[in-house]
């Protein structure tokens, strides 16, 4: 191959990753429009938005949590949930692991991605990280609240100049509140760090399903992001503060995180679908 065909090759194989991010992008945008519009994507009536088929009517509000370090195993997965679940959370075990790759094919495959890498660090150091993760296409990402609102705002403003200068819509920053494996936090700390959030620019929030209706009620314009959901009868591993789908979406949340329950599943599939089921 001449250098001119390589160059060429190269070429196209760019505006290809770029055109996988846009298309999914806007998906992620329209997505998030719907839940807006009704919860649960459901229209007036009871019936699923866009004629969809009622199982996959919440399929823009259930992340599955990939916490692999195999971009292999990663895409099995996603394979196997995507009927039922459209974001793909990427944690850091998987970013560590596939890096800006792991983001690119998760896109690929058509799902919206959450960028949960929790950052915290100096504002210009999370600013320069949030911009990254916008060009990549991601739809959210996480921020520590705990990091102060200069933190926050910093990576609020580079996660939008990323994704406005790859021509992306703008993505989600969500203010992490209290981790759910966090059972001995003070009362008083939620409503400090929804505060930190709002004051940070942050469009949403990432909390525990017992701290949803309280959050909502301090800021109820942001996207709740509730991890630690396991359906009833499955193991709580190491979460101390745990829900069911159902209970969670009952609360408040916009969207549920689920990994375990469904990626360590005997039938993913089936799993995906009986979650998705109970929701209805």
């Amino acid at each position: 191959m001449s250098e001119t065909q390589a160059a060429a090759a190269s070429d196209e194989g760019d505006a290809a990753r770029t055109d996988a991010r846009s298309a999914a992008a806007e998906q992620a945008a329209g997505g998030q429009a719907a839940g807006r519009q009704a919860p649960g994507g459901q229209a007036a009536g009871g019936q699923a938005a866009g004629g969809q088929a009622p199982e996959t009517a919440f399929r823009d509000r259930l992340a599955v949590a990939l916490d692999v370090d195999d971009l292999v195993e990663a895409q099995r997965i996603v394979r196997a949930v995507s009927p039922w679940f459209g974001v793909a959370k990427v944690g850091l075990e998987m970013f560590t692991a596939c890096g800006p790759d792991g983001v690119t094919r998760m896109l690929e495959l058509g799902m919206q991605v959450f960028c949960d890498l929790k950052l915290h660090d100096i504002p210009t150091t999370v600013g320069k990280a949030a911009r990254v993760a916008g060009s990549l296409g991601a739809s959210y990402l996480t921020l520590h609240a705990s990091g102060g609102v200069a933190m926050l705002r910093a990576g609020v403003e580079g996660l939008a100049e990323g994704a406005r200068n790859a021509g992306l819509p703008e993505p989600v920053a969500l203010g992490v509140t209290i981790l759910t494996s966090d059972a001995d936090a003070p009362a008083h700390i939620l409503a400090k760090r929804v505060q930190v959030a709002v004051e940070g620019g942050c469009r949403g929030l990432v909390c525990a399903a017992a701290d949803v209706r309280q959050a909502k009620q301090l800021a109820p314009r942001l996207v709740a992001v509730v991890p630690g959901i396991r359906p009833e009868g499955t193991a709580s591993h190491d979460q101390a503060r745990v829900a069911t789908p159902r209970a969670a979406l009952d609360a408040g949340a916009d969207v549920l995180v689920i990994g375990r329950a469904v990626t360590a599943a005997p039938d993913r599939a089936a799993a995906a679908e009986a979650i998705a089921r109970s929701l209805l």
